[in-house]
């Protein structure tokens, strides 16, 4: 006979509700290395079940230590999930065994967690993106869980790449430089803008000067160095860099649910 004494070991061992622990433990007629395996099975077919399902929520997590951050996405299907004491749990774990092993790892070890939550909580969960960053310091900055940036500097120091990731999660920058914006894009852009230059029936050297201006308004505005700093609007963030004796030379932004 399965008694509730059975079913709460059961639960504590293995984090699932009481109706499935009583499921497995019939199943398993009372054996609980078995009903551990039933356990496991199910949280495979549970998975595939759902991982057809959107999602569009989640949680960022960053961790960092002596130089470097490592940062996850862990997505699921709604906001009430994204705050689930497990689901923050597994995304911190995620991030840490990241840390120490690397972004590889990382994501082997997010398939053997990945199941076990999706069974505990009910949702399609999805490792979004895993990323490391290294340098002689690493600013971290993460905004309400759902969005974050990780900024490397050669030079400088830790608080101000922290200034500069709080920046960046602000105001989110495609760009770290001008030489980091493709031809593609500018070819995009170009387009858009010489069709509002054609329409405003100026003589053609004036049209030439505006589609320039307009060009390098929109870059400057997507582009790290060329914006002014959130903090102090006096300032580029190139100004504070060369005041700092800094360079960026990492930008990593992470996203979900927004």
């Amino acid at each position: 006979m399965i008694t509730a004494d059975d079913v709460k070991k059961l639960r504590d061992i293995t984090g699932v509700s009481v109706m499935q622990c009583r499921k497995a433990l019939e199943e398993a007629e009372g054996d609980f290395a078995q009903a551990k395996k039933i356990l496991e099975r199910n949280q495979g077919a549970a998975a595939a079940k759902k991982a057809d399902r959107m999602t569009k929520d989640g949680l960022v997590v960053v961790v960092e230590k002596d130089g470097k951050a490592l940062g996850v996405e862990l997505l699921c299907e709604t906001d009430f999930v994204a705050r689930n004491e497990d689901f923050v749990k597994g995304a911190t774990d995620i991030a840490n065994k990241g840390l120490e092993s690397g972004v590889d790892e990382a994501k082997k070890y997010a398939e053997e967690v990945i199941p076990s939550l999706i069974q505990k909580i009910g949702e399609n969960i999805q490792l979004g993106d895993v990323v490391e960053v290294s340098a002689d310091h690493v600013g971290v900055y993460v905004h309400g869980g759902k969005k974050a940036s990780i900024i490397g500097l050669k030079g400088g120091s830790k608080e101000l790449a922290k200034d500069i990731a709080m920046h960046a999660t602000a105001m989110g920058p495609r760009y770290i430089k001008k030489e980091d914006i493709s031809d593609e894009d500018r070819t995009d852009m170009m387009k858009v803008f010489e069709k509002e230059v054609a329409e405003s029936g100026r003589p053609d050297d004036i049209k030439a000067k505006m589609l320039e201006g307009k060009m390098n308004t929109h870059f400057a505005s997507l582009t790290l160095v060329q914006q002014d700093f959130i903090k102090d609007p006096s300032k580029t963030v190139k100004k504070l860099l060369e005041e700092k004796s800094a360079d960026v030379v990492s930008y990593t932004y992470l996203s979900v649910g927004l």
